[in-house]
């Protein structure tokens, strides 16, 4: 498989879903933006019993998704630091050609060690293990 970010490329930000975090990513990115992990949480984190996910915004898919990119870039949740490298895309063909469709990465760039792209997608799977 084929993967390199393009840059300015925002197309997985803007894709309908959810942003799912873990405990570290709140802690994490609360201590960037300066925040107690009690204050971030209530604003930005929808809790369930069993998930954690970010608040999508009125004006935007993320709430952290600006103009130039990703304003926590360099904290963002696991599931952005891994993607595209989630298991349900790369454990078939068919769905990593179906992301490839609207993801300007994939494709490109040198071949990605299967070893990790296969640790990448177990990272997701243990930081998210009731999504699967």
């Amino acid at each position: 498989m084929r993967f390199e970010c393009q840059p300015g490329c925002t197309k997985c930000c803007e894709q309908q879903g959810f942003v799912y975090v873990t405990e570290d990513d709140i802690v994490r990115i609360a201590e960037y933006l300066q925040l107690t992990a009690e204050a971030f949480e209530q604003r930005y984190v929808y809790r369930t019993k069993n998930l954690r996910r970010l608040r999508v915004p009125r004006h935007a898919q993320c709430e952290f998704l600006a103009e130039g990119g990703c304003s926590i870039h360099a904290v963002k949740p696991t599931q952005c630091r891994t993607f595209p490298f989630w298991p349900e895309l790369v454990e078939t063909w068919r769905a990593w050609h179906e992301t490839g469709a609207w993801c300007p990465g994939i494709g490109k760039g040198e071949l990605v060690n299967i070893e990790l792209i296969q640790s990448t997608a177990e990272v997701m799977r243990a930081a998210h293990p009731n999504l699967y």
